[in-house]
């Protein structure tokens, strides 16, 4: 593989995303990112020359279809997948739904399915990578976390089987299980008011062994590593960077 990727970053305009995608550019490669706010997009691939950004829905069969296709016809090869969209709610088991249900899971297990299927044929021609990025509650139960923790936790199942399925392929899958970060995803993704994510942020603080909430870069760190040289012999693992808080 040349040394100049071509990675495709779900969910790239905030967050671990951002993160990542701009470590991912700051080191040469080409970076497409997708999200579904145009105004966040723009002002991420304004960060860095090596950053294209798309407006796109990572559950969408047509919205996979176009992804591919832009790095396709922008770069000519792709060489890494990054499924790093998410979606979650605090929802009790009293309170679900099946559109409530179908929502998290769309995003966090369709849309990466999709997504992978979709790259398959280009991946095989650069002997590329896929890194999924799940959650220390992928493996670790939570109160009022069930369908989000269960997505996760398909997820990294899918991570591990994908590796199976894409090792004769030269296709290397990894995923990064990603713990309580500052990203945003309390008072967005889970809907919290600000008092209540700063009471949810206190509580875990008190919990991860290292005694402090990750910040974005802590993750992107990590999955650059597993979409690079370094990681060449590794494949099918689940990589979690939560400052210990799966142990605790």
């Amino acid at each position: 593989m040349q040394s100049e990727k071509v990675v495709i970053v779900t969910g790239g305009s905030s967050g671990i995303g951002r993160a990542a995608a701009l470590r991912f550019a700051g080191q040469g490669d080409k970076v497409l990112i997708t999200g579904r706010r145009a105004g966040l997009i723009e002002e991420t691939v304004g960060e860095h020359p090596n950053i294209t950004g798309l407006v796109a829905d990572a559950a969408s069969t047509e919205d996979a279809r176009r992804t591919i296709n832009m790095a396709l016809d922008t770069w000519g090869r792709i060489d890494a997948l990054v499924n790093n969209a998410g979606a979650g709610a605090i929802l009790p088991l009293a309170h679900a739904t099946a559109d409530r249900i179908m929502d998290i899971f769309s995003v966090n297990a369709l849309g990466p399915s999709l997504l992978a299927a979709a790259a398959l044929p280009h991946l095989m021609e650069t002997r590329g990578t896929i890194v999924n990025i799940s959650s220390t509650f992928g493996h670790r139960p939570a109160a009022g976390l069930s369908h989000y923790a269960a997505s996760k936790a398909a997820l990294e199942h899918l991570t591990r089987c994908w590796a199976l399925e894409l090792a004769p392929l030269g296709i290397r899958v990894n995923a990064v299980a990603a713990g309580p970060t500052e990203s945003g995803a309390l008072t967005g993704m889970m809907g919290l008011s600000p008092e209540q994510a700063a009471a949810i942020k206190e509580q875990e603080r008190a919990r991860i062994p290292l005694g402090r909430r990750g910040v974005p870069d802590d993750v992107a760190e990590w999955i650059v590593r597993l979409a690079g040289p370094a990681s060449e012999w590794v494949t099918g693992q689940v990589i979690a960077v939560d400052g210990g808080l799966a142990l605790a």
